[in-house]
């Protein structure tokens, strides 16, 4: 079993401790979201056990959420990242991913990747760069893989 992580920010704190999460929510973020709209919620269920995450809280109401796939030693996907509307205005994303990157695991990787399309602002402060390589980063991308069509 993994040893929890967590992080204090006045009633806000972060946390790895999958117990805490609340699935309902996340799921009914990420169903709604413009990367997984339409994910059934056993997929979101089991992406979570598979991976290093992050429940962002205020007080213990679930605000926010990070999900790293990593093998915990050499790379790492950053995804599902969110902050709940009604508090994007607090910074608590920037805080968030810096508390994300001061994880052991996270530390120690040699190359973290993403995929954003509208939040490379926040990214850039945390010294992620975008990859303009031609032909540099390959993939299957299949849109509508949570659509039944």
């Amino acid at each position: 079993m993994e040893e929890i992580h967590s992080w204090h920010n006045g009633d806000f704190h972060l946390t790895t401790d999958q117990s805490k999460f609340n699935l309902d929510d996340i799921f009914q973020y990420l169903t709604k979201s413009t990367w997984a709209k339409g994910i059934d919620k056993r997929t979101v269920v089991g992406s979570i056990e598979a991976s290093l995450c992050f429940g962002l809280f205020y007080k213990d109401i679930q605000i926010g959420f990070a999900r790293f796939i990593t093998d915990h030693f050499t790379f790492g996907y950053l995804c599902d990242v969110y902050v709940v509307d009604e508090w994007k205005e607090k910074k608590l994303g920037s805080w968030m991913m810096s508390c994300c990157h001061k994880h052991p695991s996270i530390q120690k990787l040699r190359r973290i990747i993403l995929v954003t399309s509208t939040a490379g602002w926040l990214y850039e402060k945390h010294n992620y760069t975008p990859v303009n390589e031609p032909d540099y980063i390959w993939q299957i991308f299949r849109p509508k893989i949570y659509h039944n069509e």
